[in-house]
């Protein structure tokens, strides 16, 4: 990964604009202040301690209601059909500066997700982001990259995907297993778009399904300017990341 190299080092900086106070104002706008939150795995751990609680309610139940058994961890679920990106999912826009990684996150995300686990060809989702809810837990750096210069919200005010072609998709899902998951398709950002591919895992839970999944591309591939600067340098590549969670439609 290429970094460009600045003039003043974060050091210099910090003396020359006052010490700890711009130290602490340095530290505020180049750390990172969003972890990247997982999405497999926590709804089956939940429902194997819910079940755990009491085994003889648990044994009873099973005993006079067979839909109990069919939902166990290991069961082939039906999964074909759409599904639609729940409200709390996420996508993040990782940066790695000379400082560290920092995180840019994206709760606004709407979608639909066809799954036909028998055709591949027949697969077919589409995402939609909402770039003014991009947050990073500093309101000073997200307004600055919002600019014209990089994501140009003004007149970009969403980021789109659309899927094209599904690989490496198993043809029964079980419950609580995870399974590969490759997506190509085109990213649009800033109003151009690239073909890229997304590569990660899914995994069906607690009636969920649940993607965590990541491509890389590069500040210039979307118009926009790599955002070093005096006191911080910044990579080319940014690392987009899938985090969602989807619920089957009626």
């Amino acid at each position: 990964m290429k970094k460009r190299n600045v003039v003043i080092g974060a050091v210099a900086a910090v003396v020359l604009l006052g010490g700890a106070g711009a130290y602490a104002m340095y530290d505020s706008f180049t750390g990172n202040n969003k972890e990247i939150k997982s999405v497999i795995g926590t709804e089956s751990t939940a429902a194997s301690s819910a079940s755990g609680t009491n085994s003889a309610d648990s044994s009873s139940t099973n005993s006079t209601n067979g839909t109990e058994t069919a939902a166990a961890a290991g069961a082939v679920a039906d999964v074909n059909g759409v599904w639609t990106i729940d409200s709390t999912s996420n996508v993040y826009f990782s940066v790695t500066t000379s400082r560290e990684t920092v995180n840019f996150e994206v709760n606004g995300v709407t979608g639909t997700w066809n799954v036909d686990t028998a055709d591949a060809a027949a697969n077919a989702a589409d995402a939609s982001l909402d770039m003014n809810v991009l947050d990073s837990g500093n309101g000073q750096r997200d307004g600055h990259v919002k600019e014209a210069d990089f994501l140009d919200v003004a007149n970009f005010p969403s980021s789109t995907f659309k899927a094209t072609k599904f690989e490496a998709l198993p043809a029964e899902v079980k419950d609580g297993e995870t399974f590969p998951l490759i997506m190509t398709g085109d990213l649009t950002i800033k109003g151009i778009t690239k073909e890229v591919t997304f590569t990660g895992q899914a995994a069906y839970s607690g009636g969920k399904l649940n993607v965590e999944s990541e491509t890389v591309v590069t500040f210039e591939e979307f118009g926009m300017k790599n955002p070093h600067n005096v006191v911080m340098d910044t990579e080319n590549d940014v690392t987009v990341q899938l985090r969602l969670t989807l619920s089957q439609s009626a």
